[in-house]
Protein backbone atom coordinates (compact mmCIF):
# COMPACT_ATOMS: atom_id res chain seq x y z
CA UNK A 1 0.00 0.00 0.00
CA UNK A 2 1.28 3.42 -0.66
CA UNK A 3 1.64 6.00 1.97
CA UNK A 4 -1.83 7.65 1.11
CA UNK A 5 -3.61 4.51 1.18
CA UNK A 6 -2.04 3.53 4.80
CA UNK A 7 -3.12 7.26 5.73
CA UNK A 8 -6.31 6.88 4.62
CA UNK A 9 -7.35 3.69 5.65
CA UNK A 10 -6.22 4.61 9.56
CA UNK A 11 -8.03 7.87 9.41
CA UNK A 12 -11.22 5.48 8.63
CA UNK A 13 -10.44 3.49 11.42
CA UNK A 14 -10.24 6.46 13.50
CA UNK A 15 -13.31 7.69 12.89
CA UNK A 16 -15.02 4.45 12.44
CA UNK A 17 -13.97 3.01 16.28
CA UNK A 18 -13.29 6.44 18.09
CA UNK A 19 -10.19 4.23 20.29
CA UNK A 20 -9.82 4.85 23.64
CA UNK A 21 -6.70 6.08 24.95
CA UNK A 22 -4.83 5.30 28.24
CA UNK A 23 -2.44 8.74 29.32
CA UNK A 24 -0.46 8.22 32.10
CA UNK A 25 0.98 11.51 31.56
CA UNK A 26 2.17 14.99 33.09
CA UNK A 27 -0.16 17.64 34.28
CA UNK A 28 1.02 20.51 32.31
CA UNK A 29 -0.10 19.15 29.12
CA UNK A 30 -2.63 16.64 30.12
CA UNK A 31 -5.77 19.06 28.86
CA UNK A 32 -4.30 19.63 25.75
CA UNK A 33 -3.60 16.10 24.98
CA UNK A 34 -6.96 15.15 25.88
CA UNK A 35 -8.14 17.50 23.62
CA UNK A 36 -6.18 16.85 20.93
CA UNK A 37 -7.57 13.17 20.92
CA UNK A 38 -10.91 14.39 21.15
CA UNK A 39 -10.67 16.64 18.19
CA UNK A 40 -9.27 14.03 15.91
CA UNK A 41 -12.44 11.59 16.58
CA UNK A 42 -10.95 9.41 19.53
CA UNK A 43 -11.45 9.20 23.29
CA UNK A 44 -9.06 10.36 25.73
CA UNK A 45 -8.56 9.09 29.53
CA UNK A 46 -5.77 10.04 32.12
CA UNK A 47 -5.69 7.24 34.73
CA UNK A 48 -2.46 7.08 36.68
CA UNK A 49 -3.83 5.27 40.24
CA UNK A 50 -2.19 2.19 40.40
CA UNK A 51 -5.27 0.17 41.68
CA UNK A 52 -6.88 1.43 38.79
CA UNK A 53 -4.05 1.66 35.94
CA UNK A 54 -4.77 -2.37 35.04
CA UNK A 55 -8.20 -1.99 34.77
CA UNK A 56 -7.88 1.07 32.30
CA UNK A 57 -5.40 -0.45 30.19
CA UNK A 58 -8.21 -3.59 29.43
CA UNK A 59 -10.73 -1.41 28.19
CA UNK A 60 -8.42 1.34 25.70
CA UNK A 61 -6.83 0.80 22.31
CA UNK A 62 -3.37 1.81 22.83
CA UNK A 63 -1.55 3.26 26.17
CA UNK A 64 0.47 6.54 26.28
CA UNK A 65 3.23 6.59 28.78
CA UNK A 66 4.70 10.12 29.28
CA UNK A 67 7.24 11.04 31.84
CA UNK A 68 6.85 14.68 32.07
CA UNK A 69 6.04 15.14 36.00
CA UNK A 70 7.00 12.28 37.83
CA UNK A 71 6.17 11.55 41.64
CA UNK A 72 6.25 8.33 43.41
CA UNK A 73 2.52 8.09 42.60
CA UNK A 74 3.00 7.42 39.41
CA UNK A 75 6.46 5.14 39.27
CA UNK A 76 5.01 1.65 40.21
CA UNK A 77 1.37 3.07 37.68
CA UNK A 78 3.96 3.37 34.75
CA UNK A 79 5.32 -0.53 35.06
CA UNK A 80 2.18 -2.14 35.97
CA UNK A 81 0.26 -0.47 33.01
CA UNK A 82 3.07 -1.09 30.40
CA UNK A 83 3.14 -5.19 31.05
CA UNK A 84 -0.83 -5.02 31.06
CA UNK A 85 -0.96 -3.62 27.77
CA UNK A 86 2.05 -5.97 27.06
CA UNK A 87 -0.16 -8.83 28.16
CA UNK A 88 -3.11 -7.50 25.93
CA UNK A 89 -1.33 -6.88 22.92
CA UNK A 90 -2.05 -3.24 22.95
CA UNK A 91 0.66 -0.67 21.53
CA UNK A 92 2.19 1.72 24.15
CA UNK A 93 4.20 4.68 23.57
CA UNK A 94 6.58 6.41 25.27
CA UNK A 95 7.32 9.97 25.66
CA UNK A 96 10.93 10.01 27.51
CA UNK A 97 10.05 13.92 28.36
CA UNK A 98 13.06 15.82 29.84
CA UNK A 99 15.03 13.03 29.96
CA UNK A 100 18.51 13.82 31.12
CA UNK A 101 17.84 16.00 33.60
CA UNK A 102 17.34 13.78 36.42
CA UNK A 103 18.86 10.32 37.47
CA UNK A 104 15.35 9.41 38.85
CA UNK A 105 14.20 9.92 35.14
CA UNK A 106 17.08 7.93 34.36
CA UNK A 107 16.23 5.02 36.22
CA UNK A 108 12.55 4.68 35.47
CA UNK A 109 13.49 4.48 31.65
CA UNK A 110 16.12 1.95 32.33
CA UNK A 111 13.08 0.20 34.08
CA UNK A 112 10.87 0.63 31.18
CA UNK A 113 13.14 -0.20 28.36
CA UNK A 114 13.83 -3.64 30.29
CA UNK A 115 10.36 -4.73 31.64
CA UNK A 116 8.16 -3.45 28.86
CA UNK A 117 7.69 -4.33 24.96
CA UNK A 118 7.55 -0.57 23.15
CA UNK A 119 5.93 0.32 20.67
CA UNK A 120 6.89 4.01 19.46
CA UNK A 121 9.35 5.94 21.47
CA UNK A 122 9.06 10.08 20.03
CA UNK A 123 10.94 12.22 21.54
CA UNK A 124 13.47 15.05 20.90
CA UNK A 125 17.21 14.69 20.14
CA UNK A 126 18.50 15.14 23.55
CA UNK A 127 15.72 12.87 25.12
CA UNK A 128 16.70 10.18 22.54
CA UNK A 129 20.30 10.12 23.12
CA UNK A 130 19.85 9.54 26.70
CA UNK A 131 17.77 6.74 25.73
CA UNK A 132 20.56 5.67 23.69
CA UNK A 133 23.01 5.97 26.83
CA UNK A 134 24.85 9.03 25.39
CA UNK A 135 24.54 11.71 28.53
CA UNK A 136 23.27 14.73 27.18
CA UNK A 137 22.10 17.50 29.11
CA UNK A 138 18.74 18.80 28.80
CA UNK A 139 17.52 21.84 28.71
CA UNK A 140 14.25 21.14 31.08
CA UNK A 141 12.01 19.30 28.44
CA UNK A 142 13.54 21.01 25.50
CA UNK A 143 16.19 19.79 23.05
CA UNK A 144 19.76 20.90 23.10
CA UNK A 145 20.49 18.74 19.80
CA UNK A 146 19.47 18.96 16.30
CA UNK A 147 18.20 15.82 14.53
CA UNK A 148 20.74 16.98 11.57
CA UNK A 149 23.59 15.82 13.92
CA UNK A 150 23.26 12.28 13.04
CA UNK A 151 19.38 11.66 14.02
CA UNK A 152 18.65 8.97 10.87
CA UNK A 153 21.27 6.81 12.19
CA UNK A 154 20.36 7.27 16.26
CA UNK A 155 16.37 6.70 14.87
CA UNK A 156 17.61 3.68 12.75
CA UNK A 157 19.94 2.13 15.12
CA UNK A 158 17.50 2.25 18.16
CA UNK A 159 15.02 0.74 16.39
CA UNK A 160 16.64 -1.97 15.95
CA UNK A 161 17.91 -1.94 19.35
CA UNK A 162 14.36 -2.00 20.99
CA UNK A 163 12.12 -3.39 18.50
CA UNK A 164 10.13 -0.47 17.86
CA UNK A 165 9.25 2.35 16.03
CA UNK A 166 12.12 5.63 17.26
CA UNK A 167 10.29 9.37 16.03
CA UNK A 168 12.85 11.76 17.15
CA UNK A 169 10.89 15.64 16.93
CA UNK A 170 12.47 18.56 15.66
CA UNK A 171 12.63 21.05 12.59
CA UNK A 172 12.96 18.17 10.83
CA UNK A 173 11.44 14.88 12.21
CA UNK A 174 13.16 11.29 11.59
CA UNK A 175 10.95 7.88 11.82
CA UNK A 176 12.89 4.72 11.41
CA UNK A 177 11.76 0.46 12.34
CA UNK A 178 15.28 -0.29 11.56
CA UNK A 179 14.77 -0.73 8.20
CA UNK A 180 12.79 1.62 6.67
CA UNK A 181 13.76 5.43 7.77
CA UNK A 182 11.86 8.92 7.16
CA UNK A 183 11.98 12.32 7.76
CA UNK A 184 9.20 14.92 7.66
CA UNK A 185 9.61 18.15 6.62
CA UNK A 186 6.28 19.43 7.72
CA UNK A 187 5.69 22.04 10.71
CA UNK A 188 6.38 25.50 11.90
CA UNK A 189 8.82 27.21 14.46
CA UNK A 190 5.75 28.55 16.61
CA UNK A 191 4.79 24.98 17.66
CA UNK A 192 8.10 25.03 19.62
CA UNK A 193 6.90 27.75 21.10
CA UNK A 194 4.12 26.90 23.27
CA UNK A 195 3.39 24.25 25.61
CA UNK A 196 2.81 20.67 24.68
CA UNK A 197 3.28 19.99 21.28
CA UNK A 198 5.44 17.46 22.02
CA UNK A 199 3.45 15.49 24.24
CA UNK A 200 0.39 16.06 21.86
CA UNK A 201 2.03 14.83 18.86
CA UNK A 202 2.86 11.52 21.21
CA UNK A 203 -0.96 11.65 21.75
CA UNK A 204 -1.96 11.61 18.18
CA UNK A 205 0.94 8.94 17.46
CA UNK A 206 -0.83 6.84 20.17
CA UNK A 207 -4.28 7.46 18.32
CA UNK A 208 -3.33 6.04 15.16
CA UNK A 209 -1.16 3.26 16.24
CA UNK A 210 -4.74 2.06 18.28
CA UNK A 211 -6.11 1.29 15.10
CA UNK A 212 -4.48 -1.58 14.42
CA UNK A 213 -2.37 -0.36 11.23
CA UNK A 214 1.35 -0.62 11.48
CA UNK A 215 2.63 1.43 13.85
CA UNK A 216 5.45 2.65 11.53
CA UNK A 217 2.72 4.43 9.47
CA UNK A 218 0.56 5.52 12.50
CA UNK A 219 4.38 7.27 14.01
CA UNK A 220 4.27 8.71 10.26
CA UNK A 221 0.61 9.86 9.90
CA UNK A 222 0.37 11.19 13.86
CA UNK A 223 3.57 13.48 13.34
CA UNK A 224 2.53 14.77 9.58
CA UNK A 225 -1.02 15.72 11.35
CA UNK A 226 1.08 17.81 14.10
CA UNK A 227 3.29 19.47 11.83
CA UNK A 228 0.69 20.38 9.01
CA UNK A 229 -1.73 21.51 11.68
CA UNK A 230 0.87 23.92 12.68
CA UNK A 231 1.43 25.32 9.41
CA UNK A 232 -2.37 25.47 8.41
CA UNK A 233 -2.41 27.71 12.24
CA UNK A 234 -0.10 29.82 11.36
CA UNK A 235 -1.34 30.63 7.74
CA UNK A 236 -4.98 31.84 9.35
CA UNK A 237 -2.54 33.47 11.70
CA UNK A 238 -0.88 35.65 8.23
CA UNK A 239 -4.11 35.92 6.91
CA UNK A 240 -5.53 37.86 10.01
CA UNK A 241 -2.80 39.64 9.94
CA UNK A 242 -2.11 38.27 14.44
CA UNK A 243 1.42 36.54 15.57
CA UNK A 244 -0.05 35.66 19.08
CA UNK A 245 0.70 32.37 20.54
CA UNK A 246 -2.74 32.35 22.05
CA UNK A 247 -4.00 32.78 18.65
CA UNK A 248 -2.05 30.16 17.04
CA UNK A 249 -3.16 27.96 19.58
CA UNK A 250 -6.44 28.07 19.12
CA UNK A 251 -6.04 28.00 14.78
CA UNK A 252 -4.23 24.36 16.00
CA UNK A 253 -6.66 23.08 17.41
CA UNK A 254 -8.93 23.92 14.68
CA UNK A 255 -6.86 22.63 12.08
CA UNK A 256 -6.38 19.35 14.23
CA UNK A 257 -10.68 19.24 14.61
CA UNK A 258 -10.46 19.78 10.58
CA UNK A 259 -7.83 17.72 9.57
CA UNK A 260 -8.43 15.18 6.69
CA UNK A 261 -6.03 13.55 4.16
CA UNK A 262 -6.64 15.87 1.56
CA UNK A 263 -4.52 18.19 4.10
CA UNK A 264 -1.55 15.55 3.72
CA UNK A 265 -2.05 15.23 -0.01
CA UNK A 266 -1.64 19.14 -0.34
CA UNK A 267 1.22 19.64 1.80
CA UNK A 268 2.58 16.38 3.34
CA UNK A 269 6.68 16.57 3.12
CA UNK A 270 7.55 13.10 3.51
CA UNK A 271 10.89 11.37 2.10
CA UNK A 272 12.12 7.86 2.74
CA UNK A 273 15.61 7.92 3.29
Amino acid sequence: MTLQEEFQSILEEIQSQSPLIHHITNYVTANDCANTILALGGSPVMADDEKEVEEMVALSSALVLNIGTLSQRTLRSFLLAGKKANELGIPVILDPVGLGTTDLRRKLITEILAKIDLTVIRGNMSEILNVHGTSVITKGVESSEGTENGGEEMAKALAKRFQCIIAITGKVDVISDGKKTYRIHNGHEFLSKITGTGCMSTSIIGLCCATGESPLYGALLGLSIMGISGEIAATHLEQEFKEGLGSFKVHLFDALSGFILQDYLERGKIYEI
